[in-house]
């Protein structure tokens, strides 16, 4: 087969995902990521509709099952602590917890996509990628520590500020499409006992959470804020801090404490809430992935199945084509394409104020035709 080895930027659940079926279709990955090691941390993510049909064909569908958060319902408190509503399984608003849905830790998915899949693949942890250049055969690619090396194949799964699509493609302003908020998400320690429960607070148009995770062990706390887009690096956690301190600045309820933890939190992630939109995804023997390609943003609630959807699509396509990437690229765009649309579609409904009905997840959700490529398992 044709265009064997394949760089993939970045250890997220795409990339790992990438990584399992690439060596599932006799493909050599390696896999290069910018952190020391596996990211730890990030928010609760749904694995729904066509993605669930792909941790079957995976053969992971049993833990991912077993993983589950098991959130039973939400409250939301006033300023003092008071409760003013309470929703559980049953009754919660749009019925998205009592359904077919698979709802995870982050870093409980990408764990076990790394240790399904690392012993065939090769990892370069700690390291960046600085230039990309590429022929009619092959692409050369400069990282920062590690001699520079020729691969068949570089895919981008690294995220929305993707470096692959800003060496390939330019720079990101002219694709990313900021939807008018900023979401942070951090771990505390389950400090008011929560028993898989989420509880919330709003303070104007912002909103203030904080969730039980691990079978109540830890908690993640989650605060979100409509804004005027920010001039901020997103490289600088320190400086995104004190933006996220500033603004929730004497708002009421577990804010001050919460905001307290924020500074020795060691997983900390905080970004804009924005979409990724390009017309092609792929550059020659360069191809896009996930939020690098088509990040639809969190108000979707569909990142982690676009990562697994997408992943899937590509290699099955790079394994009909026998590799030859300029076919398959075309072909996983062709079938990606409304999928992608979809759901990108029901997040800028989001963000425009609209409702959201479970069918409009649903049917977002399932906006695909998934072809049996491997077979299962």
């Amino acid at each position: 087969m044709r265009n064997r080895n394949v760089l993939i930027s970045g250890a997220s659940v795409t990339g790992l995902a990438l990584a399992h079926w690439l060596q599932h279709a006799g493909f050599r990955p390696t896999v290069m990521e910018r952190a020391p090691e596996l990211r730890r941390g990030g928010q609760a993510i749904d694995i729904r509709g066509a993605a669930l049909h792909i941790m079957e064909r995976m053969g992971l569908l049993d833990e991912i099952r077993a993983m589950k958060t098991g959130i039973r319902g939400m409250s939301f408190v006033d300023g003092q602590g008071e409760e003013l509503t309470r929703s559980t399984e049953a009754t919660l608003t749009g019925g998205l917890i009592d359904n077919d849905d698979v709802e995870v830790m982050r870093d409980d998915l990408t764990s076990l996509l790394f240790d399904v899949g690392h012993s065939g693949a090769e990892y370069l942890f700690g390291d960046v990628i600085t230039s990309i250049t590429q022929d009619d055969d092959a692409v050369d690619v400069g990282f920062r520590h590690a001699p520079p090396r020729r691969f068949d194949l570089v895919i981008g799964a690294d995220g929305l500020h993707s470096g692959v699509r800003r060496l390939a493609f330019g720079p990101e302003s002219e694709y990313i499409h900021f939807l008018g908020s900023y979401l942070a998400i951090f771990s505390v320690k389950n400090y008011l006992d929560l028993d898989h429960w989420q509880m919330y607070h709003t303070a104007g148009d912002s909103l203030v959470g904080i969730y039980s995770a691990r079978q109540n062990a830890e908690a993640r706390a989650m605060l979100m804020f409509p804004s005027a887009e920010l001039d901020y690096s997103h490289r600088d956690i320190e400086q995104q801090k004190t933006i996220l301190a500033g603004r929730f600045a004497g708002v009421g309820w577990e804010t001050p404490r919460l905001l307290a933890s924020m500074w020795d939190a060691p997983d900390f992630y905080f970004d804009s809430m924005s979409q990724v939109r390009l017309d092609h995804w792929s550059n020659g023997r360069v191809v896009l992935v996930g939020d690098a390609g088509y990040c639809a943003s969190p108000r979707s609630g569909q990142g982690t199945s676009l990562a697994l959807v997408g992943a899937y699509v590509l290699v099955g396509e790079l394994a009909n084509s026998q590799g030859d990437h300029g076919v398959a690229f075309a072909r996983y765009q062709q079938a990606m394409r409304e999928y992608v649309r979809e759901n990108q579609q029901l997040a800028q409904d989001r963000a425009d104020g609209k409702t959201a009905t479970p069918a409009d997840t649903a049917h977002a959700a399932n906006a695909i035709t998934l072809e049996n490529y491997f077979g299962h398992g």
